[in-house]
């Protein structure tokens, strides 16, 4: 691969030379050790009960180690929080039970199947890169335990090794590569059948615990190689969102300037309205004088800062987790704060088949019927967001589930869940094929419906994983 340093553009490394990178002291506790050895501060003390410390320091060093599975990690700001909050608390603290059952994929949706070079996913229209491996503080249920754990993954050709971060020459190097054949063969891709790659997510982990000036580099060096739109995916806003100050916002303007045409989003991760609303001591949410719900005042800063710029668009996605947020009214009040501040709501999110996943997931029909409750007595505007759920083929939306029978087809007696393909890889030949299934309220994986298979024209239980091309010494 391409071993060569990035050299900056007169115009990249004139915008680098304004960033400031200021150091952030998020008072995080790291590990259940501080708690064991009651080393934290001496307010942070219960938030583990003796009897949950008992159990903990028990499981140390078995197969059954909570802090093997997923790293213990929490901001102070988190903790303020969720001293007030039961559903914070559940997000951030490490379980016993959590280890019950280790079942799952430890590559969850074959993603390494689609990583051309390393810290890059190619597997839709757009780019995924993981550019760290942390974040603030580690939600229990986290998408990519295995890579916040650095955990060695066997990838398609038997090689096994950790998940590496994504590194500037290399991506850039794969932009342009693709996006030559693109364009020399008249805008899709002779194989893939992709279009350019104008999109690109930076995630990991999360991008925001890195200093402006690399978060910038990667901004600058995307929108050189001819990026169009780049995307944040950050869950900072809850976990610290003093990190949303002057110096972030002053980068983000002399972006804009310098690369006026490159759009930015922010996808955000509140899983519960407790992540920034305030409580009362009784656990009631404040109101301000016009009767509408107070955020916390760090966070509302931070959130209007970015929705004000009228160039950048803050999107916010959850997943349905149990004893967090598995609760209408609760997702109600956040896609209504959400909106009312600028902010969309674009999905929620069932359970993925992570290891340990039975600890976390709801039942599929029952996250549906959570969402459909909770949008109910929301405008059009606040009630945009759709249940996913990613198969290995690729985002699938949950898009009805029936309470009633259908005459005539046999397996449908007790209703029925139609899965739609939203997403598919390369040039997603499937998306918008259904699958119909006949109800299992227990189902909280496809794996639960492989026995009342109804009609399947997306092939979601046909699957069979994607063969890699070669092209121009790319992975595509």
């Amino acid at each position: 691969m391409n071993d060569s340093k990035y050299t900056p553009s007169a115009r990249e490394q004139a915008f680098l030379d304004t960033v400031e990178s200021p150091r952030y002291d998020r008072e995080s506790i790291n590990g259940l050790r501080p708690f064991f050895d009651e080393k934290m501060p001496e307010n942070m003390r219960g938030f583990y009960t003796d009897d949950e410390l008992v159990i903990l320091k028990s499981l140390k060093g078995t197969e059954r180690d909570v802090e093997a599975r997923m790293p213990v990690k929490m901001t102070r700001h988190y903790f303020e929080m969720g001293r007030k909050s039961a559903a914070i608390r559940r997000l951030v603290k490490a379980d016993p039970t959590e280890t019950n059952n280790m079942e799952g994929s430890e590559d969850p949706g074959n993603q390494m199947d689609y990583s051309p070079v390393e810290g890059l996913l190619h597997k839709y229209e757009m780019g995924l890169m993981y550019v760290v491996s942390t974040c603030s503080a580690h939600c229990r249920f986290c998408y990519r335990e295995e890579l916040i754990g650095r955990k060695e993954i066997e990838r398609q050709d038997g090689t096994v090794a950790k998940k590496g971060m994504a590194q500037i020459p290399e991506i850039v190097s794969y932009v342009h590569a693709h996006n030559t054949i693109v364009a020399e063969n008249g805008g899709r891709h002779p194989e893939t059948g992709r279009e350019k790659l104008r999109e690109i997510l930076l995630s990991g982990g999360d991008p925001m615990v890195l200093p402006n000036s690399k978060i910038a580099a990667w901004f600058a060096a995307l929108a050189e190689a001819g990026v169009e739109s780049i995307r944040v995916g950050t869950k900072e806003l809850a976990f610290f969102p003093n990190r949303f100050d002057d110096t972030f916002m002053a980068m983000l303007d002399n972006f804009h300037k310098a690369y006026p045409s490159v759009g930015l989003r922010f996808m955000v991760h509140f899983n519960h309205p407790d992540e920034f609303l305030l409580k009362d001591d009784d656990g009631n949410y404040v109101e301000e004088e016009s009767g509408v719900l107070a955020w916390h005042p760090d966070t509302k800063q931070a959130m209007s800062d970015l929705v004000s710029r009228g160039w950048l668009c803050v999107e916010n996605q959850s997943p349905l987790i149990k004893d967090i947020n598995d609760d209408p009214d609760a997702l109600r009040i956040m896609q209504r704060a959400l909106k009312r501040v600028g902010a969309n709501n674009h999905y929620f999110f069932c359970g993925r088949d992570i290891v340990a996943y039975k600890a976390f997931n709801i039942p599929i029909e029952t996250s549906w019927q959570i969402l459909n409750d909770s949008q109910k007595g929301l405008s059009g505007v606040e009630a945009h967001a759709r249940l996913s759920i990613t198969h290995y083929l690729g985002k699938t939306e949950v898009a009805a589930v029936t309470d009633e029978p259908i005459p005539g087809l046999p397996g449908a007696e007790n209703g029925v869940v139609i899965f739609k393909l939203l997403r598919n890889a390369a040039d997603a030949p499937l998306k918008g094929k259904v699958c119909i299934v006949g109800r299992n309220p227990d189902a909280v994986w496809f794996d639960d419906y492989e026995d009342r298979v109804l009609f399947d024209e997306a092939g979601l239980f046909e699957y069979t994983r994607v063969v890699k091309e070669q092209t121009e010494g790319f992975s595509v």
